[in-house]
């Protein structure tokens, strides 16, 4: 339970922590990630004028910030689910979506670092924005591998859960449990036997006895 307990703690500080990445992510390209042309009147994206990478990044970043603020939920919720299924569920759909946004980070990563290597440097002769642009991309990479502990945290819970029979349907209470493997203790008895559940008791004789059984003095 203690495994359970600390483990549980490490997942909530790690989710928070990946709320913050992902603020970072989708604050710095909303706020830095656009770049306005004089020439053209319109805003563009800064990695690499492509659209979709800043779209991605902000999609992404809202997204797991609303993911974190779902399990967050959920983890405060656990301990009120009295359904083994329904524990079993919640900490298997951690293990998928923390390992899916993990993905989806790597994916983000990637395609915003690629794009932020082929910009041009004409279309930001200012260097307007540089930091946050290099910011999103690092903060990408950081969530991949924190996103991946989450992961694995949760698989542990699982494991620990699976060894604690806390997802076992055929758990039963030791107390409870009418299929004793020994045979009940009978107290001895110096009477018959009659449901023959191994003779009579005999008690031992008596090594001061002054008198053994069998023996006669014989006078002089």
């Amino acid at each position: 339970k203690e495994g359970g307990s600390r483990g549980r703690g490490l997942a909530v500080g790690l989710v928070l922590v990946l709320r913050v990445f992902s603020i970072v992510v989708f604050g710095s390209i909303v706020n830095e990630g656009y770049l306005n042309s004089p020439s053209e009147g319109e805003e563009f994206c800064i990695y690499n004028r492509n659209a979709s990478a800043c779209s991605y990044g902000v999609a992404v970043g809202v997204l797991a910030f609303l993911t974190c603020l779902l399990y967050l939920a959920l983890d405060v919720y656990f301990p009120q689910i009295s359904s083994v299924k329904d524990r079993k569920k919640a900490v298997l759909s951690d293990i998928g979506v923390s390992a899916f946004w993990a993905f989806l980070w790597f994916v983000g990563f990637c395609y915003l670092a690629n794009q932020w290597q082929v910009s041009k440097p004409k279309d930001n002769p200012l260097n307007e924005g540089t930091d946050a642009a290099r910011a999103a991309i690092a903060f990408s990479f950081f969530s991949i591998f924190t996103w991946a502990g989450q992961a694995v945290l949760a698989f542990q819970r699982y494991q620990i859960g699976a060894d604690s029979a806390l997802f076992s349907q055929d758990y039963m209470d030791p107390s409870q449990d009418s299929s004793m493997p020994y045979a009940p203790y009978v107290e001895p008895s110096t009477g018959p036997d009659p449901a023959g559940m191994g003779g009579t008791y005999q008690q031992p004789a008596n090594a001061f006895d002054t008198e053994p059984q069998g023996y006669q003095s014989q006078g002089y």
